[in-house]
């Protein structure tokens, strides 16, 4: 992306890679946010203290301005707004609801092609992200069960979804933007091979090939584990 954002010595290193890993290590400032925010305001009880930065591809950690100028890229990318990306080639061929909206921040609008378009970000840590229903999360769900592939038509490919939920880099069990449970970490009562789409106030897209299932849990305080153990129980003979 030659648009500024990656010129610096330590940002040029990134790749697409990186940022869907969350070890980019991107530093900078976006939409008034910079990289190594931290204190209770942003996290709360998980706060976390100012640290040097590593080579990008070394180091994990869940950043939202990262995510966010990986946003930003994927739409200089594509050249129009992501939203519209998601519409088009993911949610109407799925069949989800008009209902849905991804929000960008009030100040995250950039120009492309001479047209002022919308970044949308990750998280909605600051107010935007994805609003999202149940049904049209488990119809998302759904689709990587099935590898990629809606009604006959390979939306996503294969090898994209195997890679999206294989564990690398130096982070957790944690794949392209997946959180994983191939250490049965997450969930000890489950599948090594299920694997999650967790957001904020622990609202879940869980996913178990093993027993064909998908699963969407919203704003619950409880222990996933427990949940997903006790749906296991009861579908099993």
């Amino acid at each position: 992306m030659q648009d500024g954002g990656y010129d610096s010595e330590q940002n040029k290193k990134v790749t697409w890679e990186h940022h869907v890993r969350q070890t980019s290590e991107w530093e900078g400032e976006l939409w008034g946010k910079k990289h190594d925010f931290v204190g209770r305001e942003a996290f709360g009880r998980g706060e976390r203290q100012p640290r040097a930065l590593q080579e990008p591809g070394t180091f994990y950690e869940y950043n939202d301005v990262r995510i966010n100028r990986f946003a930003l890229s994927l739409l200089r990318l594509w050249e129009k707004p992501l939203p519209s990306v998601l519409k088009q080639e993911i949610m109407d061929p799925i069949g989800a609801s008009d209902t849905w909206q991804y929000v960008p921040y009030h100040n995250s609008v950039v120009e492309i092609n001479g047209k002022p378009m919308p970044s949308v970000s990750g998280g909605t840590r600051w107010g935007g992200g994805l609003w999202i229903n149940s049904r049209d999360e488990a119809r998302f769900g759904y689709l990587f069960l099935r590898q990629g592939k809606w009604e006959g038509k390979q939306l996503i490919s294969e090898e994209w979804v195997k890679k999206a939920t294989t564990r690398g880099g130096p982070g957790p069990d944690y794949g392209y933007l997946w959180w994983l449970n191939t250490e049965k970490k997450a969930w000890p009562d489950v599948p090594a091979t299920s694997y999650a789409a967790i957001g904020a106030g622990s609202n879940i897209i869980w996913i178990d090939p093993e027993h064909d299932l998908v699963v969407v849990w919203r704003w619950h305080n409880g222990n996933p584990n427990e949940l997903f153990k006790r749906i296991l129980s009861a579908i099993q003979p």
